[in-house]
């Protein structure tokens, strides 16, 4: 009797636990949205209710990550929140916020959790907690944070037997992102495929692959769900410097570089070279170097244009002298980013016909060395915008080269996505060339006659020589002016 007696005991105290732990509320149940994506940086809401929907503004709601229940993210209790628990990561970025634009919030059962700012470190399971004095419920959603990184970085290096090594590299990327290498026909499989971790918890990824020279091959970066970002290469053996394409509505920019003259240059060089060893210099430059008869950098130079400063004393961020041109030295509003804020453009205006003209980069003086920081090409914009989150670019009527102390292995262009050149030799002049109503814009390294890259583009209105000197330099950027004989000529007195 006694055994029976403690077994119905022992039944009615089970029956109690369960019955305790078991969700009541009433009938009610909590909802959530599984899977909840958003940018990193942005404001996102995490949607849980009640169902059938009821007032919770007198009930515990708790939201928490995955065994920390008792570090929530947010709690609320007792018709206000509780922040002596509270995480110290989400401290002033957590709130009720409103599943739709519907939603009642509280009074309606509403306990969706609002998080603005998301972080990498946000990424993962969430539960929303629900109990009173009749039980409780709880439901898990999964947030998952994206970063899109940098459009996909280009670069080139011409081997033998026509052969390039083709590079792409994008960072700034959150989750993993994933690569691939296509031509017109079919996936292509990547020599080296690596991915890296920065100290933020962004993502890189690097590739390379050997392909043809006679070939187009793009390079695509994206997370799932996200739009991909691409880059294109057009690989041809053109014996015309046509190097690079680009237009406002393409995502990708069409580079190749001057290397791909070899075959022509190496009869040149039979041509022009009667002796065996200075054929095979000829040769190894060629396939290292571009090297270009001179005729092709004389033909430009037969439309020079002696350019001169649009005087602007009320940019306070640089300084002009007889057409030498740098940087007021700061302080900045953009830091040491270099931005439009110490950029200039130039005159005359074009709107037709084939002009050149060339610029200094500094002189040979081991005490002050060459510029590192410049920009040099030309634009259509008749004010140059002053705002700092303005990126110029072929997209917006900014066309040039430009050059980085922090990337001194390559020059790029101003193309979206951005086109990096590899350097060869860092020129102590710059030869600009603009064939207006054939659509080009070509940059020579004066020095050794070379061409280093050619943009492809559809000029519309006037365009005008652009100019910036960067920051940071001891070097001066000036503007060279010459007389019909190509002799150097010193311009008048300008200064602002």
């Amino acid at each position: 009797m006694g055994a029976l007696m403690m077994h119905v005991c022992l039944v009615a105290a089970l029956g109690a636990y369960l019955c305790t732990a078991a969700p009541v509320l009433g009938g009610l149940q909590v909802f959530v949205t599984p899977i909840v994506s958003v940018r990193r940086g942005h404001t996102t809401t995490l949607p849980c209710w009640l169902n059938p929907p009821e007032s919770a503004e007198g009930l515990e709601v708790r939201w928490f990550r995955p065994d920390q229940f008792d570090s929530p993210i947010m709690f609320y209790q007792k018709k206000k929140f509780q922040d002596s628990s509270q995480k110290a990561s989400y401290v002033g970025r957590v709130s009720f916020g409103l599943k739709d634009a519907a939603s009642g919030g509280l009074t309606t059962g509403d306990l969706s959790l609002k998080l603005e700012n998301a972080m990498i470190e946000d990424a993962g399971d969430y539960t929303c907690y629900v109990s009173s004095d009749q039980g409780y419920d709880r439901a898990s959603a999964s947030l998952i944070v994206t970063e899109m990184g940098t459009s996909p970085l280009l670069s080139a290096e011409w081997k033998e037997d026509h052969m390039v090594n083709l590079s792409c590299e994008s960072v700034g990327w959150y989750p993993e992102p994933s690569l691939r290498w296509s031509d017109q026909k079919q996936v292509l499989t990547p020599e080296s495929l690596k991915n890296s971790k920065d100290s933020s918890g962004l993502l890189s990824v690097h590739s390379w692959l050997l392909v043809s020279s006679s070939t187009e091959v793009s390079c695509t970066v994206g997370v799932s769900n996200e739009e991909s970002k691409e880059a294109r290469v057009h690989l041809e053996n053109h014996p015309q410097p046509e190097f690079i394409q680009s237009s406002s509505s393409s995502v990708a920019g069409w580079v190749a570089f001057a290397l791909l003259l070899i075959a022509m240059l190496v009869l040149l060089g039979v041509l022009c070279y009667k002796k065996e060893r200075e054929e095979k210099e000829i040769r190894k430059s060629a396939h290292n170097h571009a090297l270009l008869p001179k005729e092709v950098l004389s033909t430009a130079t037969e439309f020079y244009v002696n350019v001169t400063l649009d005087q602007n004393p009320t940019n306070q961020y640089l300084r002009i002298k007889d057409g030498i041109l740098r940087d007021a030295q700061g302080p900045f509003p953009d830091e040491e980013k270099v931005t439009c804020l110490t950029a200039i453009k130039g005159t005359p205006g074009f709107s037709s016909g084939q002009h050149y003209w060339e610029v200094s980069m500094g002189k040979k003086d081991p005490n002050v060395g060459l510029k590192m920081s410049w920009w040099v090409g030309v634009t259509s914009a008749k004010v140059i915008p002053r705002r700092l989150d303005f990126s110029p670019n072929t997209s917006n009527g900014f066309w040039f080269l430009s050059s980085s102390p922090d990337r001194s292995d390559s020059f790029q262009f101003s193309t979206e996505p951005e086109v990096s050149l590899p350097v060869r030799s860092r020129p102590l002049t710059v030869g600009v060339y603009l064939n207006y109503d054939g659509g080009e814009l070509s940059f020579y390294n004066v020095d050794d006659k070379s061409l280093i890259g050619s943009l492809n583009a559809t000029f519309t209105g006037e365009v005008f020589p652009f100019f910036n000197p960067g920051k940071g330099d001891k070097a001066a950027m000036e503007i060279l002016q010459k007389d019909r004989k190509g002799d150097p000529v010193d311009l008048p007195p300008q200064e602002t």
